[in-house]
């Protein structure tokens, strides 16, 4: 299969995903050439980002403060609510300084982080 090899091709591929798009949808046929075209297109694109658009992992800080955009918490009640000060929270938003392991415990449940993420593995 060919490869899609720089921003020019890259540009032109997801122009001809947006023609073909409109053309295909979930009860279209494997076998319709619009959706065998979407289809390949599709996977080079995904390749191409995948090598000059990388996603990067977001860090314990931007998850914590997400997920406390998503619960509606404030500081103060994380903090209260993982056992901690609110300035040890804010070391960690701050990324200056990692939970221990009892902490990101609590962390992980409390606000339903993977322990991965929470350990940085």
């Amino acid at each position: 299969m060919a490869q899609i090899k720089n921003e020019i091709e890259y540009r032109r591929a997801l122009e001809r995903i947006d023609e073909i798009l409109p053309l295909v949808h979930d009860d279209t046929p494997t076998t319709d050439k619009n959706y065998i075209e979407l289809d390949l297109l599709s996977d080079l694109v995904e390749e191409y980002e995948d090598v000059h658009y990388p996603i990067a992992k977001p860090t314990l800080a931007e998850t914590i403060k997400l997920r406390m955009y998503e619960m509606g918490l404030s500081p103060a009640r994380l903090s209260a609510l993982l056992n901690i000060s609110p300035s040890t929270l804010n070391k960690f938003l701050a990324g200056k300084a990692e939970p221990s392991l009892q902490t990101a415990r609590k962390m992980s449940q409390t606000l339903n982080i993977s322990p991965a993420v929470v350990l940085g593995v």
